[in-house]
């Protein structure tokens, strides 16, 4: 990342097109107000964030911001740019122009040379104020310290939505129950293809369908006993990649099997999630995978809208010869909310992320201020909608534009307004998908691994792909892809990675 002189560019606001919002008077602010941590006035603090790409904007004189001010002592500005607009906050740290506290995306190229240029201020003198993020990083992040010192906060999801979701309607005309097996799962998909479980008379549907992405057939080789997400172990204790593990071979050979009996959607590479979500509605598919929790009723309403008696199934990822099963890997990236050098108060700011994390502010900025935006009737919460749409609030419950999207999002809370439809159903799939979770070899990522990711991942999709759908032998393919793999960079990375999985040993 160039640095780039304020004077080649225009005003932030006008490049990175952010939203901003504060809560003064007449937007000027005055020397005491910046001076606020020796006066006693309220500390200016501007939060750069890329936010909730689902919550509506913030408006002036928003009653939620107001109540953060007054109780931090703080004049809040906050800049969205939109959710994983990443790219416009690196340009936006680029200018010199810093905001207080910044979220990006972590791991990252920018982070590292923000850390590095010294742009962040490390938190550890300010964890003491800090009761919430210090628990966290302390219990289940130390690995994130760089040095001993914690640069910011680290959110990295630790449940799962992922599961494997299904026509139930069409497991119920084909007399068949929830596949538990790979042997099951193939005898599903079988039917779903060939036994017309829609009645329309025609021969269009296909067993299962995926969005492109890296690993859409994972689960597949869990099954086969793929013991980790990212790396695997060979015979001398060595990382390697995971398409050097037996059970890639077995999966892929699996999957072939699946494609030759066109059993998978021919068209799966081309579709986004919205895509994947209609064949499902439409009728084209009998499988899909899909992050459930609060859309549980949204995919079967949507299903219904098209065939009135359609139903959504979820159920565990199906087990190979040895009992194995897995859905998806423990997430190793996230966000990260930091203080950046030009915060007046560093340790306010710190207190503005703890506010963003703790209990207080949690219940704030989901509920919003009792008897304004909701009212208690025993355990029971009565939305006031009028009220909560000024502030910006999502609709049927839904919470503040600041609620998700820098330190947390709704998977993490298990949170869901008691207006959700299905909850009950919604809360088992998360529950399903986080105890199928595949744990990872290594708890960080390297910097080797964050440079040459990108390259190196498109390779293995390519060849995952090829091998899959008949265009390269497998055993040549697996061959051809560790080669390959090692000399656009696999090698440096290895290097890096095995360094990293002695000391974690250590």
């Amino acid at each position: 990342m160039k640095r780039i002189k304020k004077g080649m560019l225009l005003t932030l606001a006008a490049v990175l097109g952010v939203t901003m919002a504060g809560c003064s008077s007449d937007g000027k602010e005055t020397a005491s107000k910046q001076e606020g941590k020796t006066n006693g006035a309220p500390t200016k603090i501007v939060f750069l964030t890329p936010g909730d790409n689902a919550a509506k904007g913030l408006q002036p004189g928003d009653r939620v911001l107001a109540e953060i001010n007054k109780r931090l002592n703080i004049d809040l500005e906050v800049k969205f740019v939109p959710e994983s607009g990443f790219e416009k906050i690196n340009i936006a740290m680029a200018t010199g122009d810093l905001p207080d506290v910044v979220t990006i995306n972590y791991p990252s190229p920018s982070l590292k040379q923000w850390i590095d240029e010294g742009l962040l201020v490390p938190l550890n003198d300010y964890l003491g104020q800090m009761p919430t993020v210090k628990d966290k990083l302390e219990k289940n992040l130390q690995w994130s310290s760089v040095k001993g010192k914690y640069y910011g906060y680290p959110f990295i999801e630790e449940r799962s939505n992922i599961n494997l979701a299904y026509r139930a309607d069409w497991l119920d005309t084909l007399g068949l129950k929830p596949p538990q097996t790979l042997d099951e799962f193939y005898a599903a998909l079988k039917a779903i293809a060939t036994k017309d479980p829609d009645k329309n008379g025609k021969d269009d549907t296909y067993g299962i369908t995926a969005e492109k992405g890296n690993a859409p057939f994972n689960f597949i080789l869990y099954a086969y006993g793929l013991p980790h997400g990212d790396w695997v172990l060979d015979s001398g204790g060595k990382v390697v990649p995971i398409f050097e593990h037996p059970a890639f071979k077995q999966g892929m050979q699996y999957l072939r099997k699946l494609w030759d009996e066109k059993l998978i959607d021919p068209e799966f590479l081309l579709n986004d999630s919205q895509k994947r979500e209609e064949k499902f509605y439409q009728g084209k598919v009998g499988f899909m995978q899909a992050p459930l929790f609060r859309h549980v009723n949204r995919l079967e309403t949507s299903l219904q809208k098209v065939t009135p008696n359609g139903k959504l199934g979820f159920v565990a990822p199906p087990a190979g010869p040895d009992g194995k099963r897995g859905m998806n890997s423990t997430p190793k990236s996230g966000l990260f909310t930091a203080v950046t050098k030009n915060a007046k108060n560093p340790a306010k700011a710190g207190q503005f992320i703890e506010f963003m994390l703790s209990k207080e502010g949690r219940s704030l900025l989901e509920l919003g201020i009792e008897g304004v935006h909701y009212t208690k009737q025993s355990d029971k919460i009565v939305y006031n909608e009028e009220e909560r749409a000024k502030d910006g609030f999502a609709a049927k419950g839904w919470s503040h534009p600041l609620a998700w999207g820098s330190v947390v999002w709704p998977l993490t809370e298990n949170y869901l307004p008691q207006t959700e439809p299905q909850s009950d159903r919604a809360k088992q799939s998360v529950d399903l998908a986080t105890k199928n979770m595949v744990p990872n070899l290594l708890n960080t990522t390297t910097g080797e691994e964050v440079e040459l990711g990108s390259v190196l991942n498109e390779l293995y999709k390519q060849y995952f792909t090829e091998m899959m759908t008949g265009k390269r032998g497998i055993d040549a393919g697996i061959a051809e892809l560790s080669k390959k793999w090692r000399d656009q960079g696999g090698s440096k990375v290895l290097e890096a990675v095995n360094k990293a999985y002695q000391a974690q040993k250590k």
